[in-house]
């Protein structure tokens, strides 16, 4: 069943970047994150009453701190920090640069919580940089600057740091908690986080103007339905019910439907590098996992 769940993920994913590209040619970064979580937030509401989880009253509040920071700092700032990169990459690119994800994972996992990592860790990482630094030598997007480029991957590799820092501090929790309750309580723990930051920053008024009903929603609400709310309860449940590093590499595949789906819905070239880029890095994944 997390084999499922992890690979549903990867697909569910895969759409929403492309939807969240298009979004991002008209809605600033921060503005479109915080629809993200304020949408998936109300979608939780009723999800969690339909569900009916007991687990609202068992758990003490270190656990609920706990998952509020981890959505803080692997939604309200590794996902700007993702749309960001995004804007000015592309989706072919910056899926290449999620595969930093899981390296950043088990580093961060070794780190701060004492699991294992070996020389081949090590390796697999160096190799899905190398494969970052190869993305990196790609023609710019067209109307983008080889600046714009390399600030964007430099966005794309804080946005899987941050990410992989938020996983790792949430995971004993994780693994003792409820699927839903988890999953909602990160995303409105992250949600109340931003409003205060939404309210002061000086284009606040553009910010909430995003919740009102317009053209852009036709990418930003399937985007965040896909992305945002089924992907997120999709990829807890897979951490959840099957082992970390299966999830991980089938999430991971993700790479390969986002590849393919913006050579077909966005026209991004599909080429040698970006092939050769990708292959790289799923070594690197493949070393980090297996050996």
């Amino acid at each position: 069943m997390g084999e499922m769940f992890a690979l549903l993920t990867s697909v569910a994913w895969a759409f929403a970047v492309i939807l969240f590209k298009r979004s991002g040619e008209t809605v600033p970064p921060f503005a479109l994150n915080f629809f993200r979580v304020g949408v998936s937030t109300i979608l939780f509401i009723p999800l969690m009453v339909f569900a009916w989880e007991p687990h609202w009253n068992d758990a003490p509040l270190r656990d609920y701190l706990i998952l509020a920071a981890s959505g803080v700092i692997a939604i309200a700032i590794s996902d700007t920090l993702f749309h960001m990169c995004l804007n000015r990459v592309g989706a072919g690119i910056n899926a290449i640069i999620d595969c930093l994800y899981s390296p950043s994972v088990i580093f961060f996992a070794w780190l701060l919580i004492g699991e294992r990592l070996s020389a081949w860790d090590l390796a697999g990482m160096c190799a899905v940089l190398a494969a970052i630094l190869i993305a990196s030598r790609h023609k710019p997007p067209a109307g983008a600057t080889r600046r714009a480029l390399t600030l964007g991957i430099v966005f794309g590799v804080f946005s899987m740091l941050t990410l992989g820092i938020g996983i790792v501090i949430a995971k004993p929790v994780l693994d003792r908690s409820p699927v839903i309750w988890a999953t909602a309580v990160r995303q409105i723990g992250t949600f109340i986080a931003m409003v205060p930051v939404a309210l002061i920053a000086p284009s606040r008024r553009g910010i909430f103007s995003h919740f009102r009903p317009a053209p852009s929603w036709r990418f930003m609400l399937p985007g965040t339905v896909l992305g945002s709310f089924l992907s997120l309860i999709f990829w807890i449940a897979g951490m959840k019910y099957t082992q970390a590093g299966t999830a991980a590499i089938l999430n991971q595949t993700s790479t390969i439907h986002i590849l393919v789906i913006a050579s077909i819905f966005l026209g991004e070239p599909l080429t040698r590098r970006k092939v050769g880029a990708a292959a790289l890095a799923f070594v690197g994944i493949m070393i980090v996992i297996f050996l």
